[in-house]
């Protein structure tokens, strides 16, 4: 496979299906995004962080792969059979959140990002979730996208800011809230 093709080099690219779109288009703004994602969780990854927490979080790259591809094909002219996401890999990230919800201290207050430098990424990638789907939240206004992203993109996000507040008890770190100046 060529790495290059020159074929995106007046600033247009393919969607799966072959539509011609330009790079700006929403929908490759949004595939990139989830792509941006990934890296961050990927980075994480890499972190002295528990096995376990390793292995759902290449899970979870897998499922942003998942993501990715259909939001990258065509919805009107793509033919390709496209990974889909399940009910299964959303409840897997609410079973998740619960189990690691019942391990921490209760929420008094906003957090602020930091504290640590894994925690930090956690945090980062967490912005970056969040924006993924505010973009596909806005590309299915016009165009269809597959309703288990959405959703999937959210509880992700909620995900990763309860596993931001688990790793900063495992690096034993405090966590930075937020107390308003009034």
């Amino acid at each position: 496979m060529k790495i290059y093709t020159k074929t995106g080099d007046k600033g247009q690219t393919s969607l799966i299906g072959g539509t011609r779109v330009p790079k700006y288009h929403l929908r490759i703004e949004t595939y990139g995004t989830v792509d941006e994602l990934n890296s961050y969780i990927g980075l994480m990854m890499c972190q002295e962080i528990d096995p376990a927490d390793q292995q759902l979080l290449k899970e979870i790259q897998d499922r942003l792969f998942t993501i990715g591809s259909s939001l990258a094909a065509d919805p009107e002219k793509s033919k390709m059979k496209i990974p889909d996401l399940h009910d299964r890999d959303i409840t897997l990230l609410e079973e998740e959140i619960d189990r690691i919800n019942e391990t921490l201290p209760p929420l008094k207050h906003f957090i602020l990002p930091g504290g640590n430098t894994v925690v930090s990424y956690c945090h980062i990638a967490r912005c970056v979730c969040r924006r993924a789907e505010r973009l596909t939240v806005a590309l299915a206004e016009n165009s269809f996208v597959n309703e288990h992203v959405t959703v999937y993109l959210n509880r992700l996000s909620d995900y990763l800011f309860v596993l931001a507040r688990k790793l900063t008890v495992y690096f034993g770190a405090e966590e930075n809230i937020w107390i308003p100046r009034v």
